[in-house]
């Protein structure tokens, strides 16, 4: 039962300390749109999401009202489009095409993104899902709400080599397209490893095949209610930090239940998984890079930054795991720089790297993300980024991501801005030797030994 100092504590939670509902992602299988033809494909993928989210966002607009809880965004994952087009799509052209459909759609029901345009080459890559990775830099171009995800390796199959040079060559071409813009196509571009199939937060929701017909996701968040809580116990010891996180993500975690199952039956569509991962905004106050120097680190990025990640990540998924038996998604802490005020002044004053942020990685919910770097940055060093942040998801069987911005025309000392939820962002420096002999060498990088648990 809840009792009513827990009202009173979540409605300050709420007021004053940035706690909200990130997102309701609806996902739908479009396994049943597949067809003949591309014209088709699109009319049947048109009618199933307009028919299936027809509600979602009056159903969120609906229990924020109700319930006075902030419900930020309404989005929807749809199945791998690598996968829905294989029948029907025959170039890069046919691709765009459903793209700019399922832009178009999102536009008619409401949402601000639709993530789904994907391919999962893990192990080796279909013709299909070939074209549609060459389709992505025109197809983020030409839309504004589509989001974009490939997967290129796992702790059970190991690295493909091929895609990961492939994707370098593929963000650079996204970033050169939308210069004008600083680049911002890559923004809604994310490669993973160990990618999982109900994650709600973008650029990388997709709705996986394991999924049923349609599932309400929900993505919870609440830096500054850690901050608040971390704050509150600043002389107690480590365990006292790791016992208040813990509580405070309960309850965290039970809102977001509470807005799944109320979306889900309004709806009349199962409510699948709570992510529960602590995800910032530029607003003030809503910084993962805060809770850490609330802990007491004098700059993020300075030694002890990797440890203090490491309990917070932790201490999270511990107090989601009691309030909510289906957890599921990411689940733990984001550090975007462009994101995050604090991260982006930990970068301003020197505190934090991007060779640091990888460390970080090891032991956060995704990757390297939302982090802007020269425009003249090679393909080549791209795809190398990429390939060191899937061996951390391969080696250490968790999820990694990759998302990063080329900003086409600037440097180090620059700052790309691509506004709204996406912030703004320092330039950050990358390593001026090549990878390019490494990278070239093509092929699959194998599994781990631990993997083989059969």
């Amino acid at each position: 039962m809840i009792n009513l100092n827990e009202v009173i504590e979540t409605n300050m939670m709420i007021e004053k300390e940035n706690l909200d509902v990130r997102t309701i992602t609806l996902g739908i299988s479009l396994l049943d749109c597949m067809a003949e033809n591309v014209d088709t494909l699109c009319r049947k993928i048109y009618d199933k999401i307009a028919y299936t989210a027809k509600d979602l966002v009056r159903t969120g607009n609906e229990i924020e009202r109700d319930y006075a809880i902030k419900v930020v965004n309404k989005r929807i994952s749809v199945t791998p489009i690598g996968i829905v087009g294989a029948s029907s799509c025959r170039s890069p052209e046919d691709y765009v095409q459903v793209a700019q459909t399922l832009d178009r759609v999102a536009g008619e029901v409401g949402v601000n993104f639709i993530g789904g345009f994907s391919a999962l080459p893990v192990k080796g890559m279909s013709e299909a899902e070939r074209l549609l990775i060459m389709s992505i830099p025109e197809a983020l171009r030409s839309t504004g709400r589509v989001c974009s995800s490939v997967a290129l390796g796992s702790t059970k199959i190991g690295i493909n080599m091929d895609a990961v040079a492939l994707m370098g060559s593929i963000i650079r071409r996204s970033a050169e397209l939308t210069a004008d813009q600083d680049s911002i196509a890559c923004s809604k571009l994310v490669v993973f490893c160990n990618a999982p199939d109900d994650n709600p937060f973008m650029a990388g929701a997709f709705h996986g095949v394991t999924e049923t017909d349609a599932v309400i996701n929900v993505g919870v968040s609440g830096p500054g209610v850690i901050k608040y809580a971390v704050e509150s116990v600043k002389d107690g010891d480590f365990g006292v930090l790791a016992e208040t996180i813990k509580r405070t993500a309960f309850k965290i975690t039970r809102l977001g239940q509470l807005v799944a199952q109320e979306a889900s039956r309004r709806m009349g569509i199962p409510f699948g998984i709570v992510d529960l991962s602590l995800a910032p905004t530029p607003a003030i106050g809503d910084s993962i890079s805060d809770i850490i120097e609330a802990m007491g680190i004098e700059s993020t990025g300075a030694p002890g930054t990797t440890a203090a990640l490491a309990l917070l990540n932790d201490q999270v998924k511990k107090g989601g795991i009691m309030a909510s038996s289906y957890v599921g998604g990411l689940s733990g802490a984001f550090i975007p720089v462009s994101e995050d005020q604090g991260m982006i002044n930990a970068v301003n004053r020197g505190s934090l790297s991007i060779e640091k942020l990888e460390a970080m990685t090891c032991i956060c919910s995704v990757g390297l993300d939302m982090i802007a770097i020269p425009g003249s940055t090679p393909a080549s060093t791209i795809s190398g980024i990429i390939a060191d942040e899937m061996a951390i998801g391969m080696v250490n069987q968790k999820t990694t991501a990759v998302r990063v911005i080329p900003v086409i025309g600037k440097d180090v000392g620059d700052t790309a801005h691509f506004g709204g939820l996406l912030g703004y962002a320092p330039i950050m420096p990358v390593s001026r030797f090549s990878s390019e002999r490494f990278i070239g060498r093509g092929g699959r990088i194998p599994a781990p030994v631990h993997s083989f648990r059969n």
